[in-house]
């Protein structure tokens, strides 16, 4: 038998300091060579692309892939396979929609625990999607922010944003009055968007900030321009691998001999002190977000255990 679980049953569960725990063990145990990791792989059709990211954690018993299938119409598929490590069975079956938001909420919350100073307060954040909700939300769990800027193209789904977030954070979510006073007087800035052009002037960043992109999950798209990946003290990534084939933030950096793949670390690398991080409150850190199967699978096996532990889900006829 088979656990399926919903994704009711999943928000029933998961909440984001538990996703923060889960993502942040993910880093940890591949920096230390207990998990694996197998780059997203994708197969484009004219009616849309499957998306297949692998990954193996033996600490959690857990081997398994996320396969997600998009659609122009934003139609779409999650589904998160967790097979047991040691015996081989597929074991569960989860729709992995909304605990993806979760988990990708969660990396920024675990890079901005690590490289955002620790009086960090106010946030600038690029765009007003359901990624954008999570993403806020993982920042406002690690850091104690008393405002955010929030800058959208659509001025009615922006504010109606900022009443959503101020509410459910009970803190001052407000528009920015520009793309500008969003990144000006931000100790974070977040990005969230689907954007192939620079959202803001790299000059316009300041001494001590911390940049979380993670919208640019392709080479073809860019969130931030040249001058600020030059300005950056500090550059991290979820995996080499995935960024070398993903990050289109970097890619003109690389092409240019600003920086190098073998010497950009992993978010693991700086929390398992292999790599330095913020070594000052003057630094600017940069932290290009893109996803890997490690994050899904370990925060899957946690929802498994606190879903069957309240019965949730339902048996499928699956396997032997």
């Amino acid at each position: 038998m088979v656990r399926y679980l919903s994704e009711a049953d999943i928000r029933a569960v998961l909440t984001m300091p538990i996703a923060i725990d889960c993502v942040e063990r993910a880093f940890i145990d591949r920096a230390e060579g207990k998990a694996f990791d197998i780059p997203r792989r994708r197969t484009r059709q004219p009616g849309g692309h499957l998306h297949i990211l692998q990954g193996a954690a033996p600490q959690i018993n857990t081997i398994g892939f996320k396969a997600y299938y998009l659609r122009p119409d934003r139609s779409r598929t999650f589904l998160v396979h967790l097979i047991n490590h040691a015996q081989g069975n597929l074991e569960a079956m989860l729709e992995g929609d909304w605990m993806g938001q979760m988990r990708t909420g969660a990396a920024t919350g675990v890079a901005a625990k690590y490289l955002a100073r620790e009086d960090a307060a106010v946030v600038g954040l690029f765009g007003t999607g359901r990624h954008a909700v999570t993403q806020l939300e993982a920042v406002c769990a690690v850091r104690a922010i008393r405002e955010v800027k929030v800058f959208g193209r659509n001025v009615e789904r922006r504010q109606r944003f900022c009443d959503e977030m101020s509410k459910k954070l009970d803190t001052l979510v407000r528009p920015a009055v520009s793309r500008e006073e969003a990144v000006r007087g931000s100790d974070i800035i977040v990005i969230m968007t689907r954007s192939d052009e620079p959202l803001f002037d790299g000059a316009w960043l300041e001494s001590g900030q911390f940049v979380s992109a993670t919208g640019a999950n392709a080479l073809n798209r860019r969130e931030i321009d040249l001058t600020a990946v030059r300005r950056c003290d500090v550059i991290a990534v979820d995996s080499v691998e995935v960024a070398m084939g993903e990050c289109g933030d970097l890619l003109a950096a690389v092409e240019t001999g600003l920086v190098y793949w073998e010497n950009i670390p992993t978010l693991g690398d700086i929390i398992v002190g292999r790599r330095p991080g913020r070594t000052s409150a003057q630094q600017i850190a940069l932290y290009e977000s893109h996803g890997m199967a490690l994050q899904d699978l370990y925060t899957g096996r946690r929802v498994l255990e606190l879903a069957s532990a309240r019965g949730l889900g339902i048996d499928l006829p699956i396997g032997g």
